[in-house]
């Protein structure tokens, strides 16, 4: 009560918030008459003005101090810079956006901008022009020279808003690049090098992923994380944030038990959960329940299955894998169905978004839930994956240093975006009124009276030729509206993930006259609805039909939003065209006459109708349907239709619904409208939100412990590939830990030397660093600090020798290859054990313990044991290296160089080209040498794990990838060698042809 006495007197938060921001907007307007008189060239130059005045500011601190202190100093300078350019910048985008598209930007879009920049999400409604409201803040960012990244839903709308807006951006000189799936590293590259960047958030985060398992730092794409625009930034930080990006190659496991247990499964009869005061039962051999999306097996069940599969006790440790895969089928048959949560495509088992109804093609389901949905379609059933690199979308943007995002739909997760991502939201006010009549929920006893119901309210309204949008839930009921309109003969057009390629096409004419359009859950997001039909849309597809446009191959400069003087270019249906100016305006204008003429007509008619025939868990997928209608001040209305047979309902209300609607006397065939029964469904709907979101807090939780690894991990790769000097972290700091490490456990400090394990000690030190010690350390006249510091000292010197006989530049290399193959293959192995722990960690809550604490210390624990095995592997392949001479004997000091020819031996790898500098050089003439190791040679090393990347990196794709991996097994230490085995130089040919050849 007191709250709505304040916000009647004072204004509400929001409204507050946007008041702040007028005084900017005021400032902005008024710059609009000297920036309107500048010439097209004076308008260009106004970015190099602006980027020499950030420029200034940084000028003023020490560009080469990276310390963390200076580097704050310099961000805030940056800050304060771009916030005094923002009135001028501003102006100039809108000036340029009318010279270059023919738009202004709205005085709301302008309040819009400034929320963006400001690292916040403006929620505008559909129509508003939130693609036209990113080129403000995107302008002024991307003239700090950091780069800018546009995130949208998918493939098409990036490159439809980079070519839309580059007008805008080319116009003032900056440059634009667009991240789609199919491209290569180079062209990655450079357009991550541009100004403005848009892509999708699955190419961004797999990108890192990615940049993260290459070998040489010039390798990698991505330039940094400093300004991200999040376009529906519900759909990509809330929706898709339950879902981790994996990057990930096949196991050598089979897949034979997927196909043996599918065939028991509709063996197993389905029962219920039979609950009363004081007990619970479970009938049939399983159960599901669909609010949790579980399934229990009862005791007879597991008794059936028993038999079914000729095993005894299913609980017995050899039969545990198999009792996974039992459990994992069910599931796959319950509340796995076709054209709903998946399709079956050219023979492969392909997701559906639930959110927005769009396939998802690459992403697998985990834990082998794939395979088992696979093996009941009867498709080819793929390996099981291991993980090699991943990260949630959580952890992915809040790497950047600003974030923001625009959607029309916010505010109902406004907790989860200040809890997660610190993003306050601001509505910004439409820039017209909006007229939409939103209608309450009518509610049918059953959902064939509600189909039923649905078809007559299409049929009355094609019939009176008012257009309507029908949203639903799933492929398969869309279908099945689909089928009753036909009987009726009511012509209409269906978009589901079946047909989503030609989604922007279907939607952007939804708002013709007379026009009925059957959508699931993915109305037309991104798409424009304009009353009338897409005059812009509909000249792109006259000119590509009549030949009046060519396309444009990569060649020729393709997914460059910035065409030849009198030429125009233009996306349609994922290619680029190019036209001649005067032709494109020509279809154009004839387009927009007739559009206009037939939007006076649908706004006569009552603009569009919106029927959903179904509500989502989501209010915001219910808004966003809604929302399709009455932008710009058009006309419109909406309403859902129910029945208590619809899945909300039926999981989450089923409880208070039957009673309620006994109450008010429900009849067949007759529907009930009530708000009370709206409000309800609202509160049911908020309960399931809520859950959902425990369910990514909960994803959020466990990554975060995996992102405080992976930042320790990724760093230290970074450092490598950045040629930072390791000599020192390894001949002092690995070498201490190991050593020490060795002597607690063979010459504890509280031991006499009379039982010290000497045998074991050096017998670990060979193993370790290649060395044999005991002859040269007198044991009898040491004390145990003495001990560690002698043989410190002589295996330092050791490794010094190699150094001085490879030459610095040559050791750093080999240093920063064995690390980083060292590295990578325990990272992998560790990802692997995580999954493992993640699996059974849930099964601790039994045991009084909270799974997340125990989670989180035996992790640890773990990273600990990972990063102790990375310092004695490092040590072992570089202590024990040997350096091969052209005779194939190994260098083993100074003494022998001078005894060496300086031809090189036949088909010997040449060394890395890395400069060396003369003090450097040891002093005798250069020789060919080549490095090897017991286990492998360093140069082979290099090449194979050279191989494995590329390998990985071609096939890696979202939760399944068939990143192959070396399976060749290393040589032990002291194995004889074949004369068909590989030499050991590491040429690459056979011992016999190459080094065995005169032996």
């Amino acid at each position: 009560m007191i709250n709505t006495v304040i916000a009647k007197v004072f204004g509400t938060s929001n409204e507050r918030a946007v008041k702040r921001l007028m005084p900017i907007v005021a400032e902005i307007n008024a710059l609009e008459p000297t920036i309107q008189a500048l010439s097209d060239d004076q308008l260009r130059a106004k970015t190099a003005e602006f980027r020499q005045r950030i420029d200034d500011a940084r000028a003023k601190f020490d560009l080469t101090d990276r310390s963390p202190e200076n580097l704050d100093a310099i961000n805030a300078a940056e800050k304060e810079a771009l916030d005094e350019i923002l009135p001028e910048a501003f102006a100039v985008v809108r000036e340029a956006g009318k010279r270059s598209v023919g738009m202004r930007h709205f005085d709301v879009q302008l309040i819009g901008g400034i929320v963006l920049h400001s690292g916040k999400i403006s929620e505008m409604k559909t129509g508003e022009g939130k693609t036209l409201v990113a080129t403000l803040p995107c302008y002024l960012n991307a003239l700090a020279g950091r780069g800018v990244h546009v995130v949208t839903v998918n493939d098409y709308l990036a490159k439809r808003d980079a070519e839309w807006m580059g007008k805008i951006y080319g116009f003032l000189g900056l440059t634009v690049g667009v991240i789609v799936h199919d491209l290569d590293d180079a062209q990655r590259r450079a357009a991550y090098g541009s100004d403005i960047t848009y892509g999708t958030n699955n190419e961004f985060g797999f990108d890192y992923l990615r940049d993260n398992m290459k070998f040489e730092l010039a390798d990698q794409v991505q330039r940094g994380h400093y300004y991200c625009i999040v376009d529906e930034v519900d759909s990509i930080l809330i929706d898709e944030a339950r879902t981790p990006l994996i990057i990930s190659g096949p196991t050598d496991q089979t897949t034979d038990k997927y196909v043996r247990v599918n065939v028991i499964i509709p063996e197993l009869e389905k029962g219920e959960l039979i609950e009363t005061v004081e007990t619970k039962i479970w009938t049939g051999d399983y159960v599901v329940d669909e609010k949790t999306r579980s399934i229990t097996i009862t005791d007879e069940g597991w008794e059936k299955i028993e038999k079914l599969l000729g095993i005894g006790n299913i609980a017995d440790p050899e039969n545990w894998d198999l009792k996974h895969h039992v459990e994992v089928a069910v599931k796959a048959h319950s509340l796995y169905k076709r054209d709903v949560e998946y399709v079956v495509k050219d023979g492969e088992v392909i997701i559906v978004d639930e959110f927005t109804g769009r396939l998802m093609p690459g992403r697998r389901w985990s834990d082998g839930l794939h395979q088992a949905v696979e093996a009941k379609e009867g498709v080819a059933v793929r390996k099981e994956d291991q993980t090699l690199a991943t990260i949630t979308f959580q952890n992915y943007f809040r790497m950047y240093k600003k974030l923001s995002g625009m959607t029309g739909t916010a505010e109902t997760e406004a907790a989860e975006f200040d809890k997660i991502y610190k993003l306050d939201i601001v509505v910004i006010p439409t820039n017209r009124k909006m007229l939409r009549i939103e209608n309450s929920d009518v509610v049918y006893r059953t959902a064939k009276e509600k189909y039923f119901a649905v078809a007559d309210e299409i049929a009355r309204l094609h019939e009176e030729r008012q257009p309507a949008l029908v949203g639903t839930t799933s492929i398969e009921k869309s279908e099945l509206l689909s089928e009753i309109l036909k009987r009726k003969g009511v012509r209409h057009v269906v978009l589901n993930a079946k047909f989503h390629e030609k989604e922007a096409e279907i939607v952007a004419q939804a708002g013709r006259l007379g026009m009925v359009t059957i959508a699931t859950n993915m109305a037309g997001r991104g798409t424009d609805i304009l009353l009338g039909g897409n005059p812009d849309f509909l000249a792109r597809q006259e000119m590509v039909r009549k030949n009046l446009a060519r396309a444009v191959s990569a060649a020729e400069g393709a997914i460059s939003p910035v065409a030849g003087p009198g030429m125009f270019r233009f996306y349609y249906q994922g290619q680029e065209f190019e036209s001649t100016l005067e032709a494109w305006d020509t279809t154009l204008a004839a387009h927009s006459a007739a559009a206009q003429k037939e939007h006076e007509a649908v706004v006569a008619a009552g603009g569009l109708h919106i029927i959903g025939t179904e509500r989502h868990e989501s209010r915001r997928v219910d808004n966003q349907l809604r929302g399709r209608a009455g932008r710009q001040g058009d006309p419109g209305a909406s309403r859902f239709y129910l029945s208590l047979e619809d899945d909300l309902m039926r999981i989450f209300a089923r409880e208070w619904v039957s009673t309620l609607l006994q109450r008010l006397g429900m009849e067949e065939g007759v529907p009930i409208e009530s708000r009370m029964i709206t409000n309800r469904i609202e509160k049911a709907q908020k309960a399931v939100e809520t859950q959902n979101f425990e369910s990514r807090k909960h994803v959020l939780e466990y990554d975060d412990v995996m992102n405080k690894q992976r930042e320790a991990v990724y760093g230290l790769r970074r450092q490598l590939m950045e040629g930072v000097d390791q000599k020192q972290l390894i001949t002092d700091d690995y070498l201490s830990t190991i050593l020490s490490n060795v002597l607690d456990e063979n010459a504890p400090e509280k031991a006499h030397p009379d039982e010290w394990k000497t045998e074991p000690l050096f017998s670990q030190l060979y193993d370790l660093f290649g060395a044999h010690l005991e002859n040269e350390i007198n044991i009898t006249h040491v004390n145990r600090h003495e001990l560690g510091e002698t043989i410190f000292e002589k295996l330092r010197a050791r490794y010094d020798v190699k150094e001085q006989i490879l030459g610095a530049p040559t050791m750093r290399y080999h240093e920063r290859v064995v690390m980083l193959s060292v590295l990578d293959g325990l990272w992998k192995d560790h990802l692997l054990q995580m999954d493992h722990l993640k699996e059974g960690i849930g099964l601790r809550g039994y045991a009084q313990q909270d799974p997340l604490v125990a989670y989180k210390k035996e992790s640890f624990e773990m990273f600990e044991g990972m990063m102790l095995r990375f310092q004695e592997d490092t040590a072992r392949h570089l202590f024990r290296m040997q350096i091969i001479g052209p005779d194939g004997t190994p260098i083993e000091s100074l003494d022998q160089l001078p005894r060496l020819t300086a031809s090189p031996p036949p088909n010997a790898p040449l060394l890395p080209p890395h400069p060396v500098q003369e003090a450097e050089q040891p002093q005798h003439p250069p020789i060919p040498i080549h490095t090897r190791s017991p286990s492998t040679t360093i140069d082979a090393l290099e090449r194979e794990f050279q191989k494995k990347k590329q390998r990985e990196l071609q096939h890696a794709h979202a939760a399944g990838g068939d990143a192959s991996t070396d399976g060749s097994a290393p040589r032990r230490a002291g194995e004889k060698i074949g004369r068909n085995d590989e030499c050991y130089c590491g040429s690459g040919k056979k011992y016999k042809k190459c080094h065995g050849a005169n032996a």
